[in-house]
């Protein structure tokens, strides 16, 4: 199965909740993109030490999971891209809903 996660938001707790589900996909054999879009672009800056963000990220590049950012988000936060998502657009984000069997949103 093909699933896109959309990441909304900064909470720490459900922003580690949609990569543990990510990677538990990965691990049955679905293929899993996911996009940060709002609050969710600030994710690689999350700091909570109850919420092992960063590495639940990595595992889910490392598994060959992908992350993208929209753009407009981050200009207007004013961040740069980080090392491990990569700048998106709209048309990045349709094209993943397009080609995905289920979304997610958190």
């Amino acid at each position: 199965m093909k699933l896109t996660v959309i990441i909304t938001q900064s909470n720490p707790e459900q922003v580690f909740t949609a990569l543990r589900l990510a990677n538990f996909a990965k691990s049955k054999g679905d293929e899993v993109s996911m996009f940060l879009t709002a609050e969710g672009v600030e994710m690689e800056h999350l700091n909570d030490p109850r919420f092992d963000i960063k590495g639940q990220a990595n595992t889910f590049i490392q598994q060959g999971g992908s992350i993208e950012s929209c753009g407009t988000c981050l200009k207007l936060r004013s961040i740069e891209g980080g090392d491990i998502c990569t700048n998106s657009t709209m048309q990045g984000l349709y094209n993943m809903i397009t080609a995905s069997d289920k979304v997610i949103t958190f």
